[in-house]
């Protein structure tokens, strides 16, 4: 009896002691963040001191000073130090930063504590509760609210100083005299599409005097992106470098589905929800006329999930799921923390050299890959002198006469150097237009359909010997992207072959 309590007093006692301890632990946090409340605040009042700008305190910005205000054996060869590059840095350059998820979110982060002060981010989405465990400014609280918004505040609480002005808005959505007052422009994308639009902004805003490049034109262009534990980051200057259409096969090529398959002989599970984002969505507009699908929506993607059902059901498919009708619907790419960091941390990093001068940019390719150990390595990538951006070559696409309109398509979508995205085809047959398979709108690409499987000659085009026709090529929304010319003569035809001329200059002057 005498045992059990003394164990049970023993017990006791084990319990008030760990209950004292962490009460101490508990004491000591509340403390440490007391005195770290009050170093905050006694730095705040001595801010603006003599020599320093606004927000600042004696030596905030001595860690950017070493780079800045003496030599070493790594800075550029031309380079002056001086106390005006930090200047330069905090009041006057202009960072635009494109993208607020994964790596935006540590982009405006590596930039504001760089000492860049005037920074825009521009991204288009809203914050989704998968989001939250890396894209680190945004909380639970944040939820359902604009990316760029919210990111913009983060900074602009913590970092003293700094402006980030948010726009909630597609890239696409701003002229070039927008793009025209940045400095330097930073992307964090998730889209070969958007990174090849801002690539031919870029391109677009090059002023040549005699055929010679306007070196004051050129907004370098840092681009960066990853997938899982890869990634990358590559320095641009417009006209003067590699553009992105230049390594346009560097991308893993997006996985698309034939549009006859999809629509009369679906395999997979993903070909049933590929049709119902493609072509029940616009035919039945559960929505309203003016709704387009959104994969950020759960009413959206809980429809199109349920007609993905159905449809599957139909031809005894399984494996729909709503995890795999997000992934079809919003092309989810993989993203991890730490690779982001890297990525980020790399770019921010050719922001400053670019801006300050202080050292040689990147030449200009970086890969950087962590799956099995850690491997990084840098090329430089070449010019394409045939490319569809920044060169003013034509290129020829050949096809045989009986080849199909599906395999044109086919080739437009799926060519690495190419990537086209929905282009719609559209003749001009004996001086009238004819669209021949337009995808973007429900009823025209039902009655279209057809095209697809008939060849280019006979069934599409006439071989008569004088006659002559011509095909385009372009993106929806009224964003052309390649005219493709094809002059079929009794002559193209007599050696068997389809001469295509993809005209690069369509797509720089249609661009806009």
């Amino acid at each position: 009896m005498n045992n059990e309590r003394r164990g049970a007093h023993h017990n006791s006692s084990t319990r008030r002691c760990g209950r004292v301890q962490a009460c101490l632990k508990l004491l000591s946090f509340l403390l440490f963040r007391e005195k770290k409340r009050r170093r905050i605040a006694a730095l705040t009042e001595n801010m603006a001191v003599e020599g320093c700008g606004i927000g600042d305190w004696e030596g905030r910005w001595s860690h950017v000073q070493k780079f800045l205000e003496r030599t070493g054996p790594f800075t550029h060869p031309d380079f002056e130090p001086s106390e005006e590059t930090l200047q330069f840095l905090l009041e006057t350059c202009k960072i635009l930063v494109i993208g607020a998820g994964g790596l935006g979110c540590e982009l405006l982060k590596n930039l504001a504590l760089s000492g860049f002060r005037h920074i825009h981010v521009v991204d288009m989405d809203i914050i989704d509760l998968s989001n939250l465990n890396r894209q680190f400014l945004f909380r639970s609280k944040d939820v359902g609210r604009p990316k760029a918004d919210v990111a913009a505040e983060f900074i602009n609480q913590r970092v003293p100083g700094c402006n980030v002005v948010p726009h909630f808005k597609k890239i696409q959505d701003f002229d070039a005299s927008f793009y025209r007052q940045f400095h330097i422009i930073v992307c964090g994308l998730d889209s070969i599409i958007a990174r090849r639009w801002i690539n031919g902004m870029l391109l677009s805003l090059l002023s040549y005097e005699d055929g010679v490049l306007d070196p004051s034109s050129i907004i370098p262009l840092i681009d960066g992106g990853t997938e899982g534990f890869k990634g990358n980051a590559r320095v641009i200057l417009p006209g003067m470098t590699a553009c992105i259409d230049c390594t346009l096969e560097l991308y893993p090529p997006q996985i698309t589905f034939p549009m006859c398959t999809i629509a009369s002989m679906p395999r997979l599970p993903e070909h049933c929800i590929e049709y119902v984002r493609v072509l029940q969505w616009p035919k039945d507009k559960p929505f309203g006329d003016a709704v387009g699908l959104d994969g950020d929506n759960p009413v959206h993607v809980q429809w199109v999930f349920q007609e993905s059902l159905k449809r599957a059901a139909e031809f005894n498919i399984t494996g729909v799921t709503y995890r795999l009708t997000q992934g079809v619907v919003k092309r989810i790419i993989p993203a991890v923390a730490s690779t982001n960091a890297v990525i980020a941390a790399a770019c921010a990093t050719e922001v400053f050299k670019i801006a300050t001068s202080a050292y040689i940019p990147l030449n200009n390719y970086l890969v950087f890959n962590d799956v099995d150990g850690l491997y990084t390595y840098t090329f430089e990538a070449d010019l394409k002198d045939n490319c569809s951006a920044c060169s003013q070559v034509p290129q020829k696409l050949q096809f045989p006469p009986s080849a199909k309109l599906q395999e044109v398509l086919e080739y437009l979508t799926e060519n690495a150097s190419l990537q086209m995205k929905s282009p719609a085809i559209t003749a001009t047959l004996e001086g009238k237009n004819k669209t021949l398979y337009l995808q973007t709108v429900a009823s025209i690409e039902e009655r279209t359909r057809p095209n697809l499987c008939k060849t280019l000659k006979g069934e599409i085009f006439s071989s008569h010997e004088n006659h002559k026709s011509t095909i385009k090529i372009e993106f929806p929304n009224g964003q052309k992207v390649a005219s493709i010319i094809i002059l079929f003569t009794m002559s193209v035809f007599h050696h068997d072959l389809c001469v295509f001329v993809l005209k690069s200059w369509d797509w720089l002057m249609d661009r806009s």
